[in-house]
């Protein structure tokens, strides 16, 4: 506790006003509660709300590249603070040092992109048709940006946003897990050490909203919320989209995935395991882009099993702050329990099922900790297509490529996708228009591990946002398109005549 006292201290939260609130914020790792959070009332998510609409006035005004240098000084606090606000994660979402600090990185090469973003917002010069007129677009803030997070990305996804909001002149009112809400409180700490720092970013800027689904209503019923980026579970996006639409606001959807691996018969098959254990053990299968599905040609199938198996075999599952580590905790029992549930179905449906068992139960009564499963299956069945947030691999055998092809697209989901293939024609096929239907497509690499450079999100049932980078900033923006005359004439658009 003591150690975990100095870290809360270290990323300017004070201990002593997170012992008594009605949050539990629990580890993962072994079950204990690191900390009692205070929760807001309705009201007081209004106020806050209120609060950044009133910064997102003053702080349109302020010129984009100076926008850009106070998240560049977040940036380098971020740089500073990696490891501590990586060990929190890591505390409290059950994540392994590594991808703990890794997020943390994410959240730095963010703010990388958005201060060379601030000087970049470009519009478009556009030929007019009419003589002396000039015709160009400009892109304005939006106002509001409201962030609902999830527990399993607590602070990338945030900075995602944030990042690129804050450089396109918005404020942002976040809405973090309940499960994760003192990575939130710390992410928010530094942000106020750095704002106050930079001398004349407005009060509200940053708001922090810690509760439950109440207060995520809050956000996506406020007509003074412009944007509301949502990252979560399908059945959320559902709630969260018709509703912020029946206010005619916008909505920004990353939800669910159920990310295919396709190994075609002359792919690298030590590479190719490589790319399939990251991506369907790392976070114990927590990612969204956690590849689920493994479609392999039945010529190199059981090479590659065997392969699979033998990396499951010696992965280490244990605490997550131990660097041997491989494998954390499920974030809880309902995430063990949903994918018991799964495995069940899988073998009800003719699979074989290989590990899944719980580990260190004596050890950690509660926590929840699985051995990771990989589920030979006869077909493409119901649990196949359905997504469980757990370390579950299906594996399908194919002969033909069209048939991989539509095995890959033929899920609801339309996250990430990946090929592992030496033939030039399957490569280029499965990124073609007839290829992969995801809104991410990967040639020798795996599902997991996206860059920030790349705007990143999904189709279908994925919700069809876009985050991080390329033209993603124009999510957090309004265009508006104007005509200047120049001329002492005024002629109407399409040649039409009028009152001569």
């Amino acid at each position: 506790m003591e150690t975990l006292t100095a870290l809360l201290r270290e990323l300017g939260l004070d201990p002593a006003a997170l012992s008594n609130g009605s949050l539990p914020a629990r580890s993962p790792i072994d079950g204990a509660i690191l900390a009692q959070v205070p929760e807001h009332t309705v009201a007081q998510a209004h106020a806050a709300i209120t609060r950044a609409r009133h910064a997102s006035h003053a702080w349109r005004d302020v010129p984009a590249p100076r926008r850009g240098e106070l998240v560049r000084l977040y940036g380098e606090t971020l740089r500073a603070h990696k490891s501590a606000l990586g060990r929190l994660v890591a505390l409290e979402a059950g994540k392994i040092l590594a991808e703990g600090e890794g997020e943390v990185q994410e959240m730095i090469d963010i703010c990388d992109f958005a201060v060379g973003l601030s000087r970049q917002l470009y519009g478009l010069t556009i030929a007019s048709e009419r003589p002396g007129h000039r015709m160009m677009e400009t892109w304005h803030p939006l106002g509001v940006v409201g962030v609902i997070s999830a527990f399993n990305f607590p602070v990338a996804v945030w900075s995602w946003n944030t990042a690129l909001a804050l450089v396109c002149g918005n404020a942002v009112v976040w809405k973090p897990s309940e499960k994760t809400p003192l990575t939130a409180l710390a992410c928010q700490a530094l942000f106020q050490r750095v704002a106050q720092q930079f001398g004349d970013a407005p009060a509200g800027l940053s708001e922090v909203l810690i509760g439950g689904r109440a207060l995520g209503e809050a956000l996506v019923d406020s007509h003074d919320v412009a944007l509301v980026s949502a990252t979560g579970s399908t059945r959320m996006g559902r709630q969260v989209g018709p509703r912020v639409a029946q206010r005619f606001g916008r909505v920004l959807l990353e939800l669910g995935g159920n990310n295919a691996i396709i190994v075609g018969p002359s792919a690298d098959l030590d590479m190719a395991a490589r790319g399939i254990v990251f991506g369907a053990i790392g976070t114990a299968g927590q990612r969204c882009t956690t590849t689920r599905r493994l479609i392999v040609h039945a010529d190199v199938a059981d090479a590659l099993l065997a392969k699979l198996k033998r990396a499951y075999a010696s992965a280490t599952v244990g605490s997550p702050l131990e660097p041997s580590t491989l494998v954390g905790p499920l974030i809880d029992q309902s995430a063990f329990d949903a994918m018991q549930d799964a495995l069940k179905a899988a073998r009800e449906q003719g699979g074989t099922v290989t590990g899944g068992e719980r580990l260190l139960a004596d050890s950690y009564p509660q926590a929840w900790y699985v051995r990771p499963a990989i589920a030979e299956m006869p077909g493409q069945t119901d649990v196949v297509r359905h997504e469980t947030f757990a370390p579950i691999l299906y594996v399908l055998r194919y002969t033909d490529f069209n048939e991989a092809l539509a095995l890959q697209n033929d899920v609801p989901q339309g996250l990430s996708s990946a090929i592992f293939t030496n033939d030039l024609r399957e490569a280029e096929t499965f990124l073609s228009a007839s290829g992969s239907d995801c809104g991410i497509a990967n040639v020798n690499i795996g599902t997991s591990g996206a860059e920030i450079g790349g705007a990143f999100g999904g189709e279908k049932e994925t919700g069809g946002g876009r985050e991080s980078g390329s033209d993603a900033w124009k999510n957090y923006m309004r265009r508006a398109t104007n005509t200047i005359n120049y001329s002492r004439a005024l002629p109407l658009a399409q040649g039409i005549k009028f009152g001569e």
